[in-house]
């Protein structure tokens, strides 16, 4: 199935910066993003990923309701072996089942309201999350771990990518 061939490819690009970044950089403020730490965005990314696969089976999805783990955070290889986790939970679970996700976006109150979704429907959901904070690691990357070679469109949607290319004179496609 594309989609999931799509999240494998975003947990692998995401393990790739992992494996690549120094333990100290993992975890090091970067200015340009408010001080937060590429850890903290792995994290972020991770984490809507494990509350879809954790809570998949129940049917309720809660996204507010994260770990916010910081191990994941400050130790590389533990992000790692989630990523693999992950990975290896998506390729096996393409099952589109019907889910409902619990959300509040009012700052008044704490009532959810449950919204009909679906696993596929999610899935996608956290791929483009995850590709909005990878444009944000790369951001960070480049300030403070210019060493890591990034693919070129790390960060990037497939359809800002074939916009792109379609947008290119036909004698400077590659």
């Amino acid at each position: 199935m594309k989609l999931i061939r799509a999240c494998k490819d975003i947990l692998d690009q995401l393990a790739g910066v992992v494996r690549e970044i120094r333990d100290e950089d993992f975890s090091k403020q970067v200015p340009t993003l408010n001080n937060s730490t590429i850890g903290q965005h792995i994290r972020h990314t991770l984490e809507f990923f494990i509350c879809l696969k954790n809570n998949s089976a129940s049917g309720i999805i809660n996204y507010d309701n994260r770990n916010h783990d910081q191990l994941i955070e400050t130790d590389k290889h533990l992000a790692l072996n989630t990523i693999n986790e992950l990975s290896v939970f998506f390729t096996a679970n393409s099952e589109n089942k019907p889910l409902k996700l619990a959300a509040n976006y009012c700052l008044n109150n704490d009532q959810t309201e449950l919204i009909e979704t679906n696993f596929l429907r999610e899935l996608a959901y956290n791929i483009e999350h995850a590709i909005h904070h990878m444009a944000i690691i790369k951001i960070g990357v480049k300030e403070i771990a210019p060493y890591i070679e990034l693919p070129p469109h790390f960060g990037v949607a497939v359809s800002t990518i074939k916009f792109q290319k379609n947008r290119l004179p036909s004698t400077t496609r590659v």
